[in-house]
């Protein structure tokens, strides 16, 4: 809580009813909640004046009531009861600022809360007036006004050098600084406020002798406080209070005194900014800090903010340090970074597990503890001016899977090291055999499915013109037609073996700057030659500027051919067939990065149940084929660095391929 901001006092122990009131009174002030009776007089003592939300139900109540009009004229008691209870008639007629139905709606008690407010502020100005009144008249000066003579301060400087061993622990540090504090001021109460990191709110990090409700107490960056310091950048004193001219401020710098139960609060700056806040009470003696006395303190406050500042900065190097081994701890790969030297000064739990070797047994010793094929690669590493491409080896000790990745530790351009990525991939390994032996079983259940379908039917028609030749073999007709039949069924079974043999044993790439467009040209008047003639139109738009691609001409050239052979067979049955083949290129900033080719007809689409099997060998919905054509394209552009993405609905389909363009562009 910030007591900058309006503050409401809550005295009760009902939670519900501090659940209630928090939540209808946040929107205007903050509530600071108190439950023991002999706590309030001393949360008094610090906001007074006040305004006070008393629950009648509440332990001592009543007699809490006539305490604080005695002692706390000035504190604005608003008094919440059961209606025509008698605690509520009799704080009706002790003369309080209000009294109500606990029971009170929200807008209610908003409204008597922020009358309350108005009338504190009233009463803190008239008081403000009196105070000026009443305070002597103070001439102008003439001149530049004269200094106290200077003298040795009575407050001796702290041995700041036996402060620093304790700079291990922060919080024993900062209590460390206090306890000296107070030991060189003669001063029975100290704190220090500040943050624990940059954004975070200001809060009391040591104190000695405080009041408890300060350690409650939070301050944003922009708090009036706060902003008081930053602006004024001097320290504050009950005794000049008078001196200011503003009673805005006056009432703002006394409203922090009293929060502190201080006499003095001087500012902590590091770098330009405040950092903290230092406050004082009264002297053990009783008696009166005098202008040496409070030059000897804004002293003392820059060693403090000095060591404060050293402070934070070991906080925060503590935590980045914490979260940076946190990290490297709990991430799956493993990591080893050595220095300059090549000597090990990094080894997680994961680079333990998966290389076999205790962290213990390889720190500060020499790359080679952790294997010869991984030391050769850091070396390789550190003599290095790039990065160097990962490797993937059999680990000898472990029998694992290892992928490598190193790089280069540089701060700016200043070398600290290398550092070792290592990922194991014995189970993604083993996952992929298992995965291959079962597409294997796959593809051999598939194809013999296939095969069998598509031999029989040649065959069929063989064994009957075979069956029927000694009957008819005097029939010039018929051996014609045997003639004919019978070698056009060995053709077809002939371009099935060639198929298959070419999918399981495609021939090598030969790869080449290329101009798609003469490709696609190609693909087209081979697809015509394999597809019937169905009337489908093919509409090509092939700009004259496409970059060239680094490829194998006859294989895009096939991939192609299927896709358009495809489109051609999809649209046969419809009433204005059409296929639509264009190319455009795609840039990434100056430079063209690939070339996408888009093949598209109108179709009546890809059904649901096979669109994430198109694919695998041997899925056709056509009557006759091995359905090898979807996955050559795939495979060829694979080969060729690229990607195939397929579009489906009902009104057509949609296949994309897309190609990394040549380096130069041409």
């Amino acid at each position: 809580m910030s007591p900058s901001s309006p503050l409401c006092i809550l005295y009760s122990q009902d939670a519900d009813f501090v659940r209630r009131i928090k939540a209808f009174v946040g929107a205007l002030a903050e509530v600071r909640h108190v439950s023991a009776a002999d706590r309030l007089d001393a949360v008094l003592q610090q906001t007074s004046p006040a305004l006070l939300l008393l629950d009648l139900r509440a332990k001592e109540a009543r007699d809490l009531l006539d305490q604080i009009q005695v002692g706390w004229p000035e504190t604005l008691i608003i008094a919440l009861g059961t209606p025509r209870s008698e605690p509520l008639r009799e704080a009706e007629q002790s003369g309080i600022y209000a009294a109500d139905d606990l029971q009170l709606d929200r807008r209610r008690l908003q409204a008597l809360v922020a009358r309350g407010f108005e009338h504190l502020r009233v009463l803190q100005e008239n008081r403000e007036l009196r105070e000026q009144s009443s305070a002597p008249l103070i001439p102008e000066p003439m001149g530049r006004v004269p200094m106290p003579d200077r003298r040795e301060s009575s407050m001796p400087l702290l041995r700041f050098p036996r402060v620093f061993r304790r700079f291990d622990n922060v919080e024993a540090l900062l209590a460390n600084v206090v306890e000296g504090v107070a030991d060189a001021t003669g001063v029975g109460r100290v704190g220090i406020f500040s943050k624990i990191r940059q954004g975070d709110r200001y809060r009391l990090r040591a104190g000695l002798r405080c009041l408890p409700e300060t350690f409650d107490l939070e301050y944003g960056e922009r708090d009036a406080l706060v902003r008081w310091f930053e602006l004024h950048v001097h320290l504050i004193f009950r005794g000049n209070l008078t001196q200011a001219a503003d009673h805005t401020q006056r009432s703002l710098m006394r409203r922090a005194l009293d929060t502190f139960g201080a006499e003095v609060i001087v500012p902590l700056h590091a770098r330009g900014r405040i950092i903290g806040w230092l406050f004082f009470g009264h002297r053990a003696t009783g008696q009166r800090f005098d202008y040496h006395d409070l030059e000897g303190l804004m002293l003392l406050a820059e060693h403090v903010s000095t060591v404060l500042e050293n402070a934070l900065l070991y906080e925060e190097v503590g935590l980045q340090k914490t979260l940076a081994e946190t990290l490297l701890k709990s991430i799956p790969p493993g990591i080893i970074a050595t220095d300059e030297e090549a000597i090990i000064r990094w080894f997680n739990p994961t680079a333990e597990h998966i290389l076999g070797i205790e962290a213990a047994e390889a720190l500060n010793q020499p790359i080679e503890m952790a294997g010869g094929r991984l030391a050769s690669f850091l070396r390789e590493t550190l003599d290095a001016k790039g990065n160097l491409p990962s490797q993937q080896w059999i680990d000898p000790n472990t029998r694992r899977s290892i992928s490598v990745e190193t790089r280069r530790l540089l701060d700016q351009k200043t070398p600290l090291g290398a550092v070792a990525v290592i990922h194991d991939l014995t189970a993604a390994d083993t996952l992929r055999q298992k995965e291959d032996l079962v597409d294997r079983a796959t593809f051999w259940t598939d194809l013999a499915a296939s095969m069998s379908h598509e031999i029989r039917n040649p065959l069929v028609a063989i064994k009957t013109f075979a069956q029927l030749l000694p009957e008819r073999f005097d029939d010039a007709d018929f051996r014609k037609d045997f003639n004919e039949i019978v070698v056009q069924e060995i053709d077809r079974l002939d371009q099935i073996i060639t198929q298959i043999n070419n999918f399981a044993h495609p021939t090598e790439l030969v790869m080449k700057p290329i101009d798609l467009r003469a490709s696609v040209r190609k693909a087209i008047e081979l697809a015509r030659q394999r597809v019937p003639k169905n009337g489908a139109a093919i509409d090509t738009t092939l700009p004259n500027d496409l970059p060239k691609v680094m490829g194998d001409e006859t294989a895009l050239t096939e991939a192609f051919a299927h896709l358009v052979a495809n489109a051609a067979e999809a649209t046969s049955g419809r009433n204005k067939p059409k296929i639509t083949l264009a190319a455009k290129q795609i840039r990434e900033g100056e430079h063209t990065s690939s070339v996408i080719v888009t093949v598209q007809d109108n179709g009546k689409g890809i059904s649901a149940d096979l669109k994430d099997k198109v694919f695998s060998p041997f899925c056709t919905t056509k009557a006759r084929g091995m359905g090898l054509g979807l996955p050559i394209v795939k495979r060829t552009v694979f080969d060729h660095n690229g990607r195939v993405d397929i579009d489906s609905n009902p009104h057509g389909t949609s296949v994309s391929v897309m190609l990394p363009a040549s380096p130069n562009g041409h």
